[in-house]
């Protein structure tokens, strides 16, 4: 995808500097801290999306509350990434930051106790029960990360279709599941993501990809008789926010269905379409679905549901001496503390009323990037999917393949650090917001300000 030259690189070179210059001049403590961490700390951080962020060094974050946060420096901020999802109620979610919970057994603060019992504690039917209201999946489990929750998903659907490969979307992203970690090559081939570290195999040996939205190419794809599952997000949300054209999903269902193919969910980031996500608002008809972070609020925990056909089939090995070693499970999966954070979120936050609240923030949002995009005559455009936005260097993209070629690191790197140098977190991965409850107006009208602002700094 071209992108039109709206404005000189060389402006754009210019004002990155005089931008890195002055988050240095602003982050005196965290630049020391960065020097720290370095000592010890691989890349000098401790986990390497840490390493993304635009600027010399990472801001190092003192405390946080609701939408914001303050760094080590007594710099206050907006907080449009929350974690990326993770703190999508907001830092500190009333249930789970207050560590009252809503749990028979004493709350969040008694399950951190016991959490390394192994035992079911009493908020576990709770929150079952729950997750089957949100999105109507018949029977759940719990892991500690989407990612655990996927390879779980695929263990599942291999031991009953007998089926050695996944398909998934062309620039997906579902965690560090290896075969996931694929897209489609310049001839089409299936090939590693670049930035893939130490493939355990081939991925085109575990992995057949196909575009979004390409209805003819998941057709052809599947008819090969040998996947198990179709592993996708509803809408695409990790290459950018690229929704499904009108009748793809139920096109989608009946193609996999016709071959034998379960389908599988992940809404982990797509909650943001409402209480049950894309699932429930957009009424799919998965035979899984996965579900990560903003479920608990915060704490490592994620889950898995399922149909009842598909919980009876697997009944078996579920059961008996050897469940412990199937390659499913994790001893603090299911904790008492995973429960309790999940049913002290879902209790007191993301609920109906949240999303009508978060969803018109969002809009403001969009709004305001998009009149921003027009007054200053870019080819540029914006996305939402509910309490989530995203603008794009580009006319929208259609797949993933269109998304990923029009990043543009260098302009994506200064968006982020012009927004952070005045009070703004975006998520450092692209150009994504989302709105959690404690978002106010006043919090969206300072980002279209700003935004407005290095536009005009481009454009000028």
């Amino acid at each position: 995808m071209t992108r039109d030259p709206e404005f000189e690189r060389e402006r754009l070179t210019e004002l990155m500097a005089a931008e890195e210059r002055r988050f240095v001049e602003l982050h005196p403590r965290s630049a020391e801290l960065a020097e720290s961490g370095r000592r010890h700390l691989l890349a000098g951080v401790p986990m390497p999306w840490m390493t993304r962020w635009p600027g010399a060094f990472p801001v190092h974050v003192a405390d946080a509350s609701g939408a914001r946060f303050v760094d080590v420096d007594g710099i206050e901020y907006v907080d449009f990434c929350l974690g990326d999802t993770g703190a999508m109620t907001g830092h500190g979610g009333a249930g789970v930051g207050a560590g009252a919970g809503a749990g028979v057994g004493g709350g969040l603060a008694a399950a951190v106790v016991r959490s390394t019992t192994m035992l079911p504690s009493e908020d576990a039917a709770w929150v079952a029960d729950e997750l089957h209201r949100r999105f109507g999946m018949a029977k759940w489990q719990l892991t500690t990360s989407a990612t655990d929750a996927n390879r779980f998903v695929l263990r599942f659907v291999r031991h009953l279709t007998g089926r050695s490969k996944i398909a998934v979307i062309d620039w997906c992203y579902h965690g560090t599941v290896d075969e996931t970690l694929a897209i489609l090559g310049p001839n089409g081939e299936v090939i590693s993501r670049p930035g893939a570290i130490g493939p355990q195999v081939d991925p085109a040996v575990t992995t057949r990809v196909v575009p979004f939205n390409d209805l003819d190419a998941l057709d052809e794809a599947l008819a090969h008789g040998d996947v198990a599952a179709l592993l996708m997000e509803p809408a695409l949300t990790n290459i950018g926010i690229v929704l499904p054209q009108p009748g793809y999903h139920e096109a989608v269902r009946e193609i996999t269905r016709r071959h034998g193919v379960l389908l599988i969910i992940d809404e982990t980031h797509t909650i943001s379409a409402g209480p049950g996500g894309c699932t429930k608002a957009w009424g799919l008809d998965p035979d899984m679905v996965v579900i990560g972070k903003p479920i608990g609020g915060g704490f490592p925990v994620a889950t898995y549901g399922m149909t009842d056909e598909l919980a009876l089939a697997l009944d078996p090995v579920l059961h008996g001496h050897d469940a412990d070693v199937g390659g499913v499970g994790g001893t603090l999966a299911g904790s008492a503390m995973a429960t309790a954070a999940i049913r002290a979120t879902l209790s007191t936050t993301l609920l109906q009323v949240d999303y009508e609240r978060m969803i018109p923030l969002a809009t403001r949002w969009t709004d305001g990037v998009a009149g921003a995009i027009e007054r200053h005559g870019l080819e540029w455009s914006v996305q939402q999917l509910g309490c989530r936005a995203e603008y794009w260097f580009c006319r929208l993209p259609v797949n993933g393949a269109d998304a990923a070629a029009a990043v543009d690191d260098q302009l994506d790197a200064f968006m982020h650090l012009w927004t952070l140098n005045r009070g703004i977190l975006m998520t450092p991965f692209h150009n994504m917001a989302l709105l959690s409850p404690a978002h106010v107006d006043a919090d969206v009208d300072v980002h279209t300000e700003v935004f407005d602002q290095a536009l005009a700094a481009l454009t000028r």
